[in-house]
């Protein structure tokens, strides 16, 4: 199993929340898929949650308590080399979530990446989207196309994530060589002659047909040794029916 590419260094910037309680949701979805910086602008103080509302932040309380309160947008991302803007319209420019991940993997090297969010009911001003490099829409259904803080930022989370952290690639499985698709051949030929299935005085044309097949199916050992067990099963089926039906006649 391979080790992972290293961890984007995200902040996540909430301008002007109004609910503590997404505050806390958002910090749970930040840390479900691997993200820790969490920076406010204004808006709902954590310091003042009930415990409902913290308790919203389930697991990720250590983001929570860990939130940095900034006095400026232009504070908090001040040593960001990539800033980008959560916005609701789906202008020609913006960045689909996927894009913005794609972009901050390409930057991993050259520093930091500031993802900002604004307010829930009305997102971020003109003059805070200007302040960012990148515009980013999240391209819901159009009969719905409000999301909660917690839902945007987990979504975002989880592109960058998914950029971050590919799958592990499987290790292909081993190729059936030649030789033991002969030796399947011999076991079916056995097995089917038992049976009735193949002329015993051309037994070939079937087995070449099968053989086209197999190679095209392009099986794998695994798969061979499968349809090798079966074959000698019937085959031994075959060769019990024939005793019985030989000791009863």
């Amino acid at each position: 199993m391979g080790g992972a590419p290293s961890n984007p260094e995200v902040d996540i910037v909430l301008v002007r929340p109004s609910r503590p309680a997404n505050v806390a949701a958002a910090c749970r979805a930040m840390k479900n898929m691997g993200l820790r910086s969490l920076l406010l602008v204004g808006g709902a103080d954590p310091r003042g949650m009930t415990s409902d509302e913290r308790s919203l932040a389930y697991g990720a309380w250590d983001v929570l308590d860990g939130a940095r309160s900034v006095a400026s947008l232009t504070e908090a991302v001040g040593d960001c080399v990539l800033v980008a803007g959560t916005s609701g319209l789906p202008t020609a420019d913006a960045w689909s979530p996927r894009r913005l991940a794609e972009q901050i993997l390409t930057r991993v090297p050259a520093g930091r990446t500031a993802v900002v969010f604004g307010p829930e009911s009305s997102g971020l001003r003109r003059e805070e989207l200007d302040l960012c490099h990148a515009r980013v829409h999240i391209p819901a259904d159009a009969a719905q196309t409000s999301l909660n803080l917690a839902q945007a930022v987990l979504l975002i989370a989880y592109e960058i994530r998914l950029a971050a952290w590919p799958p592990a690639a499987r290790l292909p499985a081993r190729p059936a060589t030649a030789g033991e698709i002969e030796a399947v051949l011999e076991a079916l030929r056995e097995g089917l002659l038992v049976i009735g299935y193949l002329n015993p005085a051309n037994p070939d044309a079937i087995l070449a047909e099968l053989r086209r097949l197999l190679a095209r199916a392009q099986p794998t050992a695994r798969e061979l040794s499968l349809l090798r067990g079966i074959a000698r099963q019937v085959a031994w089926a075959g060769a019990r029916i024939v005793a019985d039906r030989d000791l009863g006649g």
